[in-house]
């Protein structure tokens, strides 16, 4: 029978991957978890963040999650603690993901925490220990999700997703998953796949310090640094990307260049960090791990990568 509904729902009992085209079987209890505020809601964050503005990356957090879960459970179907810990491992994340990363101490991995603690009880009723959930989301309980090195299946699943929107792709994401398998929490792969999959993490390495990412980054991370002293510190860790839009549209301290920002990407400049006019903007960090051959993580093929940090300031000049 003829699918004729892509749906993140699980109302049938199953979900089916578009990208990956995998097949899954739900539990009771993860068609409860995708019916809980804490999954639902990353439907309503972008996985690109702020760059939804400038770039095609538009897809959501959601629909990252659905598809590590997927792998998940195409690696591992029995391990019941690794599906459910693939399908929230980013439900702490602030609106547009990793822009507010950092600001006033807030980290989506404790607040993912917190929240899967919440779940405690939901799990527990269906034989689900949260804690273990928790282990295997920080590392500390093995499983198909993460090993102590090599590429993991959540940054795969990014790089690829990434990949296809971004044109960088050079073949459909199910042919790559026949050539790729997982071993002590790390995918391992022939030369030349490794070779491929390296290629793409230093392409959105490029992408995270390009003037695609950087303005809305920038601009939006410190329109938020301006408010977060008030009640939006509080708020901000449950808002989707709409709500938080509202606020900063609002608000008479950010209502301009939030506007500015929205209708003309463009009318901002990329400029060397001088400590003067604008917002203040830096990339800390890069994911550059890299596909098992033969046991061993590959070497980065050669490409020119930024230099960490890699900082700018992002000034309106239209």
């Amino acid at each position: 029978m003829t699918r004729v509904v892509g749906g993140i729902l699980g109302r049938d009992g199953s979900y089916r991957d578009p990208m990956w085209e995998l097949d899954v079987r739900l539990t009771p209890l993860e068609q409860q978890l995708l019916r809980t505020w804490e999954v639902r809601r990353l439907q309503f964050i972008a996985h690109g963040g702020a760059s939804m503005l400038t770039t095609h990356q538009t897809y959501s957090r959601l629909e990252h999650s659905l598809g590590l879960f997927a792998l998940a459970a195409y690696f591992d179907v029995d391990d019941l603690a690794a599906r459910v810990a693939a399908l929230l491992h980013d439900i702490g994340h602030l609106p547009f993901s990793h822009t507010f990363e950092g600001l006033a101490g807030l980290h989506h991995h404790r607040i993912g925490e917190q929240r899967m603690l919440g779940l405690r009880p939901l799990l527990a009723g269906h034989g689900v220990d949260v804690d273990e959930v928790i282990a295997i989301e920080s590392g500390s309980r093995p499983s198909v999700l993460r090993g102590e090195r090599g590429l993991k299946l959540d940054h795969l699943e990014s790089f690829l997703r990434s990949g296809r929107v971004h044109g960088r792709l050079m073949e459909p994401p199910p042919q790559t998953l026949k050539r790729l398998w997982v071993s002590e929490g790390a995918v391992h792969t022939d030369l030349a796949t490794a070779t491929y999959l390296a290629e793409l993490a230093t392409g959105e390495a490029q992408y995270l310090c390009s003037l695609e990412d950087a303005v809305p980054s920038g601009v939006m991370r410190g329109l938020v640094a301006r408010l977060l002293s008030g009640d939006l510190l509080d708020q901000i860790t449950w808002m989707t990307d709409d709500e938080l839009w509202a606020v900063l549209l609002a608000d008479p301290r950010t209502s301009e260049d939030a506007e500015r920002l929205r209708r003309d990407p463009l009318g901002w400049e990329v400029v060397v960090d001088d400590g003067t006019d604008g917002y203040a903007y830096q990339v800390d960090k890069l994911y550059l791990t890299t596909a098992c051959v033969d046991g061993v993580p590959i070497e980065l093929p050669t490409a020119e990568l930024p230099t960490l940090p890699w900082t700018c300031r992002i000034v309106w000049r239209s």
